[in-house]
């Protein structure tokens, strides 16, 4: 804040608070002949008045020390522009100490799991009760209180692994992050009808009810496709391409929702939690991942 309106504010803030003594000190004088039981001259509905009596003593100290108390505080705390106040508090200060005390706390509770493998922290009641809290605030909104996904986010308790599901797999996932892109592709096998081929021979290889002859026409043309979901459609984790076999879908397989994928492409993120929670929570995580999944813990 400017000097200016540092000063403006010191101003307006003494001001006031002479101006309400002031006014305290000058309504409670009575005039020289004038008795208490004056009237203002304001009648209401014929006999109704307003006598002009002062207020009680004990009423009129109370807000003296109102005026006593308002001085004591701007003293002491940030009140009069730029003035810190004798004490030095700050709100930035507060908040800073009370997440120094609280992340201390955090710490020697966390320190508790340090050199477990995640197997292990899987297995460990109080280190599963926190990492619930911690999925429940940064995973829950994408991945359900659950763990069971929505439509484009994964389910984590199916078995079914975009990146691959074992602990290197899954703590780098939540450290640092994943893009997955699937490129428009419709071109590339040959237009609007070699779509509505593939999307029958996408079918086929899920298992679901297809047209044999344009899933049979559209056969040749898998070897686009393949380069990313494997020749049998069972994908890869290094690049994060789906397995189109297990009948595990992030984008629906109805006939649509497969040749918008195909024509038009997906994009993905899954942002890293790493610069968000440290080492210690992003591995108590993972763990309740595995936990999740039914690959660790009781």
């Amino acid at each position: 804040m400017s000097s200016f309106w540092s000063g403006w504010i010191i101003v307006l803030t003494v001001a006031n608070i002479i101006g309400a003594v002031w006014l305290l000190w000058i309504t409670s004088r009575t005039n020289p002949g004038e008795k208490a039981s004056d009237t203002t001259g304001h009648v209401w509905d014929g006999d109704l008045q307003e006598y002009n009596n002062p207020l009680p003593r004990w009423w009129l100290w109370l807000f003296y020390l109102t005026v006593v108390f308002s001085i004591v505080y701007l003293v002491l705390y940030p009140g009069l522009g730029n003035f810190q106040g004798v004490l030095g508090w700050s709100q930035t200060g507060q908040y800073q100490e009370e997440r120094a005390r609280i992340e201390a706390r955090q710490q020697e509770f966390f320190a508790r799991f340090d050199g477990m493998s995640l197997t292990a922290l899987a297995g460990e009641d109080d280190a599963m009760a926190a990492a619930g809290n911690i999925f429940g605030n940064r995973c829950a909104q994408c991945h359900g209180s659950d763990g069971r996904g929505a439509y484009s986010f994964p389910n984590l308790t199916d078995g079914s692994w975009l990146w691959g599901g074992d602990e290197d797999a899954i703590l780098t996932s939540i450290r640092q992050g994943r893009n997955g892109m699937m490129p428009p592709m419709g071109e590339a096998i040959g237009g609007e009808r070699a779509v509505a081929q593939m999307v029958e021979y996408v079918r086929s290889l899920a298992g679901l009810d297809h047209d044999a002859q344009m899933a049979e026409a559209a056969a040749p043309m898998w070897a686009v496709c393949g380069a990313c979901h494997g020749p049998d459609g069972t994908g890869m984790t290094v690049l994060g391409a789906p397995n189109l076999t297990n009948n595990e879908w992030l984008y629906s397989a109805d006939r649509a929702s497969i040749a918008r994928t195909i024509t038009q492409g997906r994009q993905n993120n899954m942002p890293a939690q790493l610069p968000v929670l440290g080492e210690q929570q992003s591995r108590l995580l993972a763990a309740y991942v595995l936990r999740m999944s039914g690959q660790a813990g009781p």
